[in-house]
């Protein structure tokens, strides 16, 4: 693809203009899923997004486009349509209220689940039902922190490609297998197959995380399953799971968020599978 601006007289691309409507609608999921695209807001996202060579196109403010020149060269060199939008041709493609001045069209990289399972990750995230975009994004971005090499989106669960979920996920979207699994239940059962441990993240878990870490039992390929903060993990899961597993709560908080729990899960695997590669 080339570069393409407005033509002489017309000045930038406005709300009106027909490839901005197009690409608005990529803000709806059924929109982003027949074409198999997603926007990818602010300079970040779409540094995150060129690197992986799926930007086709990046709308920007003459100042957006000025101000993140190495971006748009970048884009250029890539093949990537630029095109100026004006302010608020920009605004009604983002989804800040302070827009960044670059939106970027991308195209979708979903992995097939068998895919993620053949390459062998030693540690992956199940996110269970989960919809909220900011907490899935942000246990998405904490699981590549943690080296994860897969997060599987399974279930009724929220789109990755959502905007909020691009956004909170900082650019681990782009990092890690993203996975698509309709049937969580079948997802638990392949996963196990290919001989990794499934753990299920439960307030209500009978296994304490310290007592399973100092058991060692963490030094092993792990798929940690996560529910949402609102309902947790259905029991059909939780009895598929090796172990259902509580983090210890040694203050007065009546427990931890979805995102915080992720975390400490993920980087107590994390720790002990380090300790097996050294």
């Amino acid at each position: 693809m080339t570069q393409q601006h407005p033509r002489p007289g017309e000045g930038p691309y406005t709300v009106r203009t027909p490839r901005v409507v197009a690409a608005r609608r990529l803000q709806r999921r059924r929109e982003r899923d027949a074409a198999g695209l997603f926007l990818a807001e602010g300079p970040q996202a779409v540094r995150e997004a060129l690197a992986a060579a799926v930007v086709q196109e990046i709308f920007g403010t003459g100042n957006g486009l000025t101000r993140f020149a190495d971006l748009i060269q970048s884009a250029r060199e890539g093949g990537a349509r630029i095109s100026e939008v004006t302010d608020e041709a920009l605004a009604v493609l983002a989804d800040t209220v302070q827009p960044q001045g670059l939106v970027a069209v991308c195209a979708q990289q979903p992995v097939p689940l068998e895919k993620a399972l053949g390459r062998g990750p030693r540690l992956a995230a199940v996110l269970a039902e989960i919809r909220d975009p900011g907490n899935a994004g942000t246990v998405l971005r904490t699981a590549d922190a943690a080296g994860a090499g897969a997060v599987i989106f399974a279930g009724d669960a929220v789109d990755p490609y959502n905007g909020k979920c691009v956004r909170a996920s900082a650019g681990s979207l782009f990092h890690v297998d993203v996975v698509r699994a309709p049937d969580p239940a079948a997802a638990v059962e392949a996963i196990r197959e290919r001989g990794m441990t499934v753990f299920a993240a439960t307030g209500y878990g009978d296994t304490d995380l310290d007592a399973l870490a100092d058991a060692g039992r963490l030094a092993t390929p792990t798929a940690w399953l996560f529910g949402s903060e609102a309902h947790g993990l259905p029991a059909d899961l939780l009895a598929l799971a090796d172990a259902r597993v509580r983090v210890p709560i040694y203050g007065g908080a009546e427990s931890l968020n979805l995102a915080a729990a992720a975390a400490v899960c993920l980087y107590a695997s994390a720790r002990a599978l380090r300790r097996t590669s050294e």
